[in-house]
């Protein structure tokens, strides 16, 4: 018998479980997977928490890296032995083993190892979608990303600059800042401290940006739209804060005409095929250096609870895995 954490009501961090529990039959288009390693992310505690609804009992996460142990008898992608990984569910990834769908999962390359594979999917595809696909910047563009030092927010400022693109990002601390400039942020705003709206107008001569990334949602929903030049893009991905409230959308034509979107990661990587295309191109840049994966704290899979509550306030840089 191999252990999960679960949670069977929702509520804070002390509602999830860890307890004995079966992977059961793989069915034939699954795999069974072993976890080396287990991605944790906001999203995980919206899942807890009932701020995104799923069916009870539940398992939780929707990350990780491992290796195949068995696969069921439709799958001809895989065999076992091979080292894969995934993001974006079924839910349930906060296991020792479990069997996925063979269809979400991915070869992770030799050169990358398990945690990086684990802390990298959710996170990587989600600045791939971001930034090649959502808006897709250009060399001499300006964007600004919220939570610059987070799991996120790293790979988005490497990223960008990347392709030549000025980066102006948003974090809690002078030491988050310092984290932020050394993954390719040009300017640093110190929300606790600074006008962020403000700043971006100073740093932009009063133009704004063509595109804001914003996971912290309630708090900086409208000062983020008054970053935005005419006809510029706000992207909201996440909540960190709250749910947006209800938008008037006549606030997008006053100022400037702007567009609003709300995506997922679910959707973009629905068909397998745009999966493997994300998949490959976020290997690669993450292979070619120009993107670092920062792995900054590992838990024991069994201490999920506190792995939460250090994410959810704030205390946790880059990426956090647990280890089963």
């Amino acid at each position: 018998m191999t252990h999960a954490i679960r949670f069977h009501e929702t509520g804070g961090p002390e509602v999830l479980r860890w307890e004995k529990v079966g992977p059961g039959e793989t069915a034939p288009n699954e795999v069974l997977v072993r976890h080396e390693a287990v991605g944790v992310n906001f999203i995980d505690i919206y899942h807890r928490s009932g701020l995104y609804p799923v069916p009870m009992p539940s398992g939780i996460g929707l990350e990780g890296a491992g290796v195949v142990e068995s696969v069921g008898s439709a799958v001809t992608e895989l065999k076992v032995g091979d080292r894969v990984a995934y993001a974006g569910g079924p839910i349930g990834a906060y296991a020792e083993v479990r069997n996925i769908p063979a269809d979400r999962l991915v070869k992770l390359p030799d050169a990358i190892d398990f945690k990086t594979g684990a802390a990298m999917m959710l996170q990587g595809l989600t600045a791939q979608y971001l930034l090649r696909r959502t808006y897709r910047v250009q060399a001499g563009d300006t964007i600004l990303i919220h939570a610059a030092a987070g799991g996120v927010g790293l790979i988005v400022c490497q990223w960008a600059k990347a392709l030549g693109a000025t980066v102006i990002g948003t974090v809690s601390s002078d030491e988050k800042a310092a984290l932020a400039k050394a993954h390719g942020c040009d300017h640093t705003i110190i929300y606790t401290r600074e006008n962020f709206t403000e700043r971006v107008r100073e740093i932009t001569g009063g133009k704004g940006v063509p595109v804001v990334y914003d996971s912290i949602g309630k708090d900086t929903f409208i000062g983020s739209l008054d970053c935005l030049r005419p006809l510029g893009m706000m992207v909201t991905f996440g909540s960190a804060s709250g749910p947006v409230p209800p938008v008037d959308v006549a606030e997008l034509a006053k100022r400037g005409s702007l567009f609003l979107t709300r995506p997922s990661l679910f959707a973009y990587a629905a068909a397998r095929t745009d999966l493997l295309a994300m998949a490959a191109e976020l290997f690669e840049v993450v292979q070619s250096g120009k993107v670092k994966i920062e792995v900054t704290k590992t838990y024991a899979l069994q201490d999920a609870a506190q792995a939460q509550i250090d994410l959810a306030a704030r205390k946790t840089t880059g990426s956090i895995v647990l280890l089963p």
